[in-house]
């Protein structure tokens, strides 16, 4: 199945910017912004306590999606004007398909939060992966979790092609993996947890690091947004790294994850559990050589090439440079 075949047209050019009064009025209707469901965030916080529209002076249309492809296609159509914690993979297929997206911070890390889960009844295990050849899974397709897959059956020696891979959104896996129509499920966050009542993982969050599957997730939006709109998309980041800030201190947690877990969909609980496994960068190491200095650009053309040989996209870039922007947010540290 080719990736590209699903994703919408590319976004236009970026023109010329203008003052952030005159962008506040072109968008007097609101903008849209994409975010997960049982993805718990401290961006959260701030979106039920209205400080986004206080801060940028237009009015928000939060809408929920479940995949990060999902995301890419609604910003191609020009339904979405930013996504909240959308995973490199789907980014990188929509860039390298010629959408004009562009990356303007990190969102968040997570390792151990996005994985594959083997059904119990099979009792199989990074000693034993090799019994996965012929197993059904599902894998929703052009996401990091898809990503984490090639890279875990390249690890283990496993051909996905010897496998039936159905492309299935986390929640969706995690119900048919309970079910047992599925011999493994790979997602994220709530629906992972679900996962792993019905079986294992192979690999821990560290194990998958030692062997080079970092999992990030990015705020992205479209490059003619984000060169139309720079103050109002720097305002965005300044309230998410205020948030992020906020819940690093550590101070308000407790008050903080009350309306997180709301705002989720979660329990308290489970809320709490999932959030624990994040690591949400301060904005002057997301601007380091690690993350947007370089150490994205290069992770993009790793996870590129890795799609690239699996028959997941067509073509690469020749460079993922243009697919930063790093604008915004250093004018957010200024504010």
């Amino acid at each position: 199945m080719k990736l590209k075949a699903i994703l919408m047209g590319a976004a236009a050019g970026a023109v010329s910017m203008t003052t952030f009064a005159a962008h506040a009025a072109e968008h007097s209707e609101g903008i849209t912004v994409a975010y997960f469901l049982e993805w718990p965030m401290p961006f959260q916080y701030a979106k039920e306590m209205g400080t986004y529209e206080e801060e940028m002076g237009v009015p928000i249309n939060w809408v929920s999606f479940d995949t990060g492809t999902a995301m890419s296609a609604a910003m191609a159509s020009g339904d979405v004007q930013i996504s909240v914690s959308q995973g490199v993979p789907p980014f990188v297929v929509a860039a390298s398909a010629g959408q004009d997206i562009q990356i303007i911070d990190v969102a968040v890390s997570y390792s151990d939060n996005d994985n594959c889960v083997v059904a119990t009844a099979l009792e199989i295990d990074k000693d034993t992966a090799g019994d996965l050849e012929g197993k059904k899974v599902a894998v929703p397709l052009g996401t990091a979790a898809h990503y984490g897959f090639l890279k875990q059956m390249d690890h283990f020696g496993v051909d996905p092609a010897s496998m039936e891979i159905v492309d299935m959104a986390p929640a969706e896996g995690a119900a048919a993996l309970a079910q047992g129509s599925l011999d493994m499920a790979c997602g994220w966050g709530g629906a992972l947890r679900r996962m792993k009542e019905s079986g294992n993982v192979l690999l821990t969050g560290a194990e998958k690091e030692e062997l080079g599957i970092l999992v990030f997730d990015v705020t992205s939006a479209p490059a003619d947004f984000v060169a139309e709109n720079p103050d109002m998309v720097a305002s965005f980041l300044k309230v998410t790294a205020d948030a992020n800030a906020m819940w690093n201190a550590g101070e308000n947690r407790e008050e903080m994850l009350e309306v997180i877990a709301r705002d989720s969909g979660m329990d308290v609980t489970a809320t709490d559990e999932t959030i624990s496994t994040f690591v949400f960068p301060p904005v002057d190491e997301q601007l380091s050589q690690k993350w947007l200095g370089g150490g994205a650009q290069e992770f993009m053309n790793g996870v590129a090439e890795v799609f690239l040989e699996a028959g997941a996209i067509d073509e690469k870039r020749d460079s993922y440079a243009n697919a930063v922007a790093t604008g915004p947010l250093e004018a957010a540290q200024g504010m």
